[in-house]
């Protein structure tokens, strides 16, 4: 059984942004909760690279901000590691500063789409040189102008590339997308002082002069809270309770299909800083099968994964289409679900943009699952472990230290 109370590290993608944003910023940002994956510890290795000074202590970090122009040209090759966030926030941030810099990143990287930010950075007068719209990236600082961009997906990752180099150009730039993706940019660049309004699906940010440095209290991220959700809906008699969860509505998509199926989950203890957070109570439930798809996706991308092997616990047959942005994560998701589902005897289909599960009474065990060196689907794997009839053998436990360092210490210590 799935029992007590547990509090999950701090939200990747808002770790990462208060490193970012702290150090163009002038003065000290200190964070609290801090996520210590591999990911975020990138970010803070570029950026001490740069000449900023950053103090960390567990999960507790001292950014010394030197203001929008107060970084250092590099002498080395700037490192991204796994992280696809780094690497496309970083470019934005660069594109404007007075030197010229390389970003790098794992072989997972160099295969991640990058034309995706090298074409409107480049519209704006950023000057990217690319392996072909892969990394490595040459950035030249340059002289940037405002645009108006009409992004071809929805996500965070594009959108606060550009703003980031907004900060930095001549006049307004607008970005628009087909559907709202995670808004943690915008949220944070207010609270540090640009100027930025919003509509559904548009942000336009105004010039800036300079980013004042601002605390930052890190919720707890959904995205690893999710593997504990799905945990105490398969096992029977289980209840837990989640601790201090970001619930920001570009990022609970999760909670919404999770109802949708059936599960006994409730929102407690609601607060709102800057961010939304609460306690997240979950319980043994019985799911049934449902479809995903459209403007919901951009908010439970990165769940896709773990709501597919729910699905194939589940009463039904679950559709999940318009995902096609799963092939270009760290591993191509939609394949990778669909061919280590099948190993546990899972009817599934690899559909275009998505696979359709039907839901079975029970899981095989003893196989090996291939991770893919994709934290995602190792954790997915060893959530489905704990129902499977036999042992679910992961070809590389390690690769969770990307976002959730003590993940499996934290699945023991709940798993009573």
């Amino acid at each position: 059984m799935i029992k007590g109370r547990l509090r999950v590290p701090g939200d990747k993608s808002i770790s990462h942004r208060a490193v970012m944003f702290g150090s163009i910023a002038k003065g000290t940002t200190n964070i609290k909760g801090f996520l210590t994956g591999a990911d975020c510890i990138s970010t803070i290795s570029i950026f001490k690279k740069m000449g900023i000074d950053i103090e960390l202590d567990n999960t507790f970090v001292k950014v010394h901000g030197k203001g929008l122009y107060g970084l250092n040209c590099p002498n080395e090759v700037l490192d991204c590691g796994n992280s696809g966030t780094t690497t496309r926030l970083v470019s934005g941030i660069l594109s404007s500063q007075n030197f010229t810099s390389v970003l790098t990143g794992d072989k997972s990287i160099q295969k991640r789409p990058m034309n995706r930010i090298i074409t409107p950075l480049s519209m704006m007068g950023a000057d990217i040189k690319s392996n072909d719209g892969f990394a490595p990236l040459t950035i030249t600082g340059s002289k940037l102008h405002g645009i108006e961009y009409n992004s071809p997906v929805a996500s965070a990752q594009v959108k606060s590339a550009i703003l980031l180099a907004g900060l930095y150009a001549s006049s307004p730039t607008t970005v628009t997308e087909p559907a709202k993706s995670r808004d943690h940019t915008e949220l944070m660049l207010k609270k540090f002082g640009a100027n930025l309004t919003s509509t559904k699906t548009s942000v336009t940010i105004n010039p800036c002069s300079e980013l004042l440095a601002n605390d930052i209290d890190v919720p707890s991220d959904i995205s690893s809270a999710a593997f504990f959700m799905a945990a105490a809906i398969l096992v029977p008699g289980s209840e837990l309770i989640l601790e201090n969860v970001g619930i920001n509505p570009t990022r609970d998509g999760i909670i919404k299909v999770l109802k949708d199926m059936g599960a006994n989950i409730e929102i407690i203890n609601q607060t709102d800083s800057f961010e939304p957070v609460a306690d997240i109570k979950v319980a043994y439930s019985k799911l049934h099968a449902t479809c995903i798809g459209g403007d919901i996706i951009p908010t439970l991308i990165d769940e896709l994964p773990l709501l597919a092997a729910l699905a194939s616990l589940a009463e039904g047959t679950t559709v999940i289409k318009d995902a096609g942005e799963l092939k270009v994560k760290e591993s191509n998701r939609i394949r990778v679900m669909c061919e280590e589902l099948s190993k546990l005897g899972v009817d599934v289909v690899e559909t275009e943009d998505g696979m359709e599960i039907k839901g079975a009474d029970n899981l095989k065990g003893n196989v090996t699952i291939s991770t893919h060196d994709d934290h995602r689907i190792a954790m997915t794997f060893a959530v489905l472990n704990l129902i499977s009839e036999g042992e679910l053998r992961l070809d590389n436990k390690n690769c969770v230290e990307i976002s959730y360092p003590d993940f499996f210490n934290d699945l023991n210590k709940v798993n009573v």
